[in-house]
């Protein structure tokens, strides 16, 4: 992968080059990384923090073990709420809130990259909720007035297998913790083995 289109704000070269080369491994299919952001401390500044942005999530990547290893986080896009920043006398500080538990907050990020890690976050995260308000869409029917009310029968069987799998997946993806097409997907593998 080519590093320089990440090195276009001045990014520590040896950070950017450490972290892409790992980062390319946990990409999923159809997932490319957007603009990268690394952490500027005033004083040392020897194993930065960074900040990947991908079109599928956020990726959090922290040096450890003296920069012989790196702790990854990443948060998808359905799962943030908003993103923010906040610039200071010694760059800005990148605001991540979560839909559920405590904002993720890194310091030190320079100010041009703060601006353009939030810009990039935005439009990302504005898509996704395009898509998701365009796939709840689909789900809406159209003319109300033609539904028919049809009486339930209640017949005792017991739910097999299959039956429980679907319904399972039906749960997962009303609570919005898949998405159709990973639901769609599911669901004709599970048919498929009937």
């Amino acid at each position: 992968m080519n590093i320089d289109k990440f090195l276009s704000d001045e990014q520590d070269v040896k950070t950017v080059e450490k972290v892409i080369i790992k980062l390319t491994d946990l990409l999923i299919s159809g997932e490319e990384i957007i603009y990268m952001a690394v952490q500027k401390k005033p004083a040392v500044n020897l194993l930065p923090d960074s900040i990947a942005i991908s079109n599928k999530r956020i990726f959090y990547c922290e040096p450890a073990n003296l920069g012989l290893t790196m702790n990854f986080k990443d948060i998808s896009w359905k799962n943030i709420k908003e993103v923010s920043f906040k610039e200071e006398f010694f760059g800005s500080k990148f605001i991540c809130v979560p839909q559920h538990g405590e904002n993720i907050v890194t310091e030190f990020i320079p100010k041009v990259q703060a601006r353009k890690l939030h810009q990039a976050a935005n439009e990302q995260l504005s898509q996704f909720k395009d898509n998701h308000a365009a796939t709840i869409a689909l789900n809406i029917p159209l003319e109300i007035e033609e539904a028919q009310i049809i009486e339930q029968q209640f017949i005792e069987e017991a739910e097999d297998d299959t039956t429980l799998k679907l319904r399972k997946l039906k749960t997962l993806y009303d609570k919005q913790l898949i998405t159709l097409e990973e639901y769609e997907s599911k669901k004709a593998a599970v048919l498929e083995n009937i």
